[in-house]
């Protein structure tokens, strides 16, 4: 879905069939903490961390085919108007952060019938409305 961080362009369908669900995948997210993982000398982070345009217009593309139905959303980050906001770093200046993936993503959930949405990125083990945010938290579907 994403180059990789050695350059190899890595490919996806975007849409799976898990135990009889249509999943689509969704990743990226931006990294907050970057700096920080500088300043430690833990430097893992990769500019291509969010989606480009390009791959939007294919998840889109993807979604259209579908009629923007699926069952189940498989995402790192999770649509701007769902965001726990409790789970905010109180150090990172919020308005520094790039939130264009999960404004991107308020868009598609906007558009998209589907029934659960699972994500990750933010730490938190919590439900808001049909988004679920796994943590620590591991469930079947």
């Amino acid at each position: 879905m994403y180059e990789s961080y050695i350059g190899q362009k890595l490919t996806t369908k975007e849409i799976y069939e898990l135990e009889g669900r249509r999943c689509i995948a969704i990743g990226g997210a931006y990294s907050v903490d970057k700096y920080i993982r500088f300043l430690s000398g833990k430097i893992c982070w990769w500019p291509d961390e969010q989606p480009s345009d390009e791959i939007k217009k294919r998840v889109e593309s993807r979604l259209n085919a579908e009629g923007w139905k699926v069952d189940i959303v498989l995402s790192h980050t999770c649509p701007y108007r769902y965001m726990p906001r409790n789970t905010f770093l109180p150090f990172i200046a919020q308005n520094k952060v790039d939130n264009s993936t999960e404004e991107w993503l308020d868009n598609i959930e906007g558009k998209l019938t589907y029934d659960r949405w699972f994500c990750g990125h933010f730490h938190t083990n919590e439900t808001i409305g049909n988004i679920q945010f796994m943590y620590e938290d591991i469930k079947e579907f």
